[in-house]
């Protein structure tokens, strides 16, 4: 599915947070928001996925779901969200609940998303028993059950240790890369926009406007060997040149 974000704004009260808005995130592609904190990320990804009613402008999902798609657009959030009186397999089976499913059409999908992400052996174990990275496993296979249409990642993986971090980000690709499922992703991390994104959408500091789209022209299975190594730190360089003075200024204001 493609999403289309036409002119939108939004404030909080008296606050404005985000101002004048348009966006095309094109069908299969991994589009991720970088800006300074307090720019309107999350406010934004909230706005596409339905939570918030934008105060202007509108956003128009196109195209058609894939087969047995309960939720056309699924979160994966930073603090991973998980009940912890609820096994894994219950976790995951909570996106589930509201669905008129039958007791082993949940069974199956649940099944078939711990399998996915390599969690199948873990499904009767509580989640304070495992680890960061496992615990957001746990969070992308709920995510899945639903066999969304799009994608909608705030901040998965900044909870985590480096090493964790980069296992997941090439679990995560290798599950997109079956599904080719539409993704938006938000991070402060430069790099890992780097090695995610078709396409990186600055943001500027509070009320976010977009102030650059970069796309990254390397193949995603060529973006770690040494020879894209000088590309992949020139496109790293254009977008803290972008950020830098945004930064500078909205920590200013933050600290104001």
């Amino acid at each position: 599915m493609e999403l289309l974000v036409e002119g939108v704004g939004h404030a909080f009260g008296a606050l404005p947070v985000l101002e004048g808005v348009d966006l095309e995130v094109r069908a299969g592609e991994i589009l991720s928001l970088i800006g300074p904190s307090g720019c309107g990320k999350s406010t934004l990804l909230a706005i596409m996925g339905g939570l918030l009613r934008p105060t202007r402008g509108r956003v128009a999902a196109r195209g058609t779901p894939p087969a047995g798609c309960l939720n056309p657009f699924t979160y994966v959030f930073q603090d991973f969200a998980l009940l912890p009186w609820r096994t894994v397999a219950g976790n995951v089976a909570l996106a589930l609940e509201h669905h008129p499913l039958s007791r082993a059409e949940r069974r199956e999908r649940v099944a078939a998303a711990l399998s996915t992400i390599g969690l199948a052996e873990f499904a009767r174990t509580y989640p304070g028993r495992l680890s960061g990275g496992m615990r957001q496993r746990v969070g992308i296979a709920r995510a899945l059950v639903v066999r969304p249409a799009v994608l909608l990642l705030d901040e998965p993986l900044s909870a985590l240790d480096a090493q964790t971090r980069e296992l997941l980000i090439e679990e995560f690709l290798a599950l997109w890369q079956r599904d080719r499922t539409t993704a938006v992703h938000i991070t402060h991390n430069l790099g890992e926009a780097l090695r995610l994104a078709d396409r990186i959408v600055v943001l500027s500091r509070r009320p976010g406007r977009i102030k650059a789209t970069v796309a990254v022209d390397v193949p995603r299975e060529g973006r770690t060997r040494p020879e894209a190594a000088g590309r992949i730190a020139a496109l790293h360089a254009v977008l803290w040149d972008l950020l830098r003075e945004e930064a500078r200024a909205a920590a200013r204001e933050l600290a104001a």
